[in-house]
């Protein structure tokens, strides 16, 4: 009798062991997306996980349509415009919280700070530059996970992104010297309304790869203060990770994405001065590849310590109207499981 107890018990045992073996596993460098990807993971019960994220992005040139143009294109006498932008370097800091209260849920919150320069030409040959800096919308989100088995995850992202960023964002330019004026729509740090963020999100494993799949949308609602609202996001993000150590993993990326153009428009600005104040320069479909590479302490002192960095170019760059290019993205972030 004793030995088909044991019998059972073992068999048992290795059943558990099997399901828990035949689960997605965030616990090598692969288990979490490339860094730039948000939302890709969820926890198991009562775990919580810190991140901070810097992000830079660099514009440059100019895009009419999918065509690179001149400056002198934008410019009067060959378009309406007084001035045009000729970069825009950005930066931001992200900070991020996770707590599972069950299995199936993990909240999320996130808060972050950006600073902007934009350089401009004017139709006269003058140059200036504009500044701004500020914490932006914080984010909040609830993941649901349908299910995690066999090597497979599914799992939704709901969220809500409050505006608590600036829409009202001003500084100098030569024609309001010595008087600061409210920059255009690319300056402000915040969307100035309530917007949903809705994701899904899937992931497969294997021995030594992995791949994800999110689908993403920001939904924006209503017109803030300054009678308008930014335009609704949409994205497709695939990646594929190699398992190269326990330690190591590498990732390819690449996102399919489109941005409406911006609804209404802010009475204070002339859409005549300069290209980023006229609404029509708005709104773009694209293609981004990405490149990257996590790092996992599995064990030891720093154990659940990640480090990931992700290089990203354009592919393809579809605008409305005459905007800046999007070139290089860059972001390196750190997270940390207790």
């Amino acid at each position: 009798m004793k030995k088909h107890i044991y019998a059972l018990l073992l068999a048992a045992t290795q059943i558990i062991f099997a399901q828990e073996e035949n689960k997605w596993s965030g616990a090598r460098p692969d288990g979490h997306a490339p860094i730039s990807v948000m939302g890709d993971h969820t926890h198991g019960k009562g775990e919580v996980m810190f991140s901070y994220r810097y992000m830079y992005m660099n514009m440059d040139e100019l895009n009419r349509g999918s065509e690179n143009v001149p400056f002198s294109n934008a410019l009067r006498p060959n378009d309406i415009y007084m001035v045009t932008p000729t970069s825009m370097p950005m930066n931001m800091h992200m900070l991020g919280a996770m707590y599972a209260p069950s299995d199936k849920i993990t909240l999320v919150g996130m808060v972050n700070y950006l600073s902007s320069e934009m350089d401009h030409v004017t139709a006269m040959g003058g140059s200036f530059t504009t500044q701004s800096s500020g914490f932006g919308d914080t984010k909040v989100s609830a993941l649901y996970k349908f299910f995690n088995k066999n090597t497979q995850q599914l799992h939704a992202q709901v969220g809500l992104s409050i505006p608590t960023g600036s829409i009202d964002e001003e500084d100098v330019t030569p024609a309001s010297s010595p008087n600061e004026v409210i920059l255009p729509y690319p300056m402000q740090i915040g969307s100035g309304t309530w917007d949903a963020e809705l994701a899904l999100t899937y992931l497969k494993q294997w021995g030594t790869l992995s791949f994800g799949s999110q689908a993403r949308t920001t939904l924006r609602t209503g017109k803030n203060d300054n009678n308008y609202r930014l335009g609704n996001k949409y994205s497709i993000n695939n990646w594929v990770a190699v398992k190269a150590l326990d330690w190591l993993s590498f990732s390819g990326r690449i996102e399919l994405g489109a941005i409406d153009k911006i609804e209404g428009i802010n009475p204070v600005l002339n859409p005549m001065m300069v290209i980023t104040a006229d609404t029509a320069n708005s709104g773009m479909t694209y293609a981004n590849a990405g490149l990257g590479f996590n790092l996992y302490a599995f064990k030891g002192n720093l154990k659940d310590l990640r480090l990931g960095f992700e290089a990203a170019l354009p592919v393809f760059q579809n605008m409305n109207g005459v905007q800046l290019r999007t070139k290089e993205t860059l972001t390196l972030g750190l997270q940390y499981a207790l």
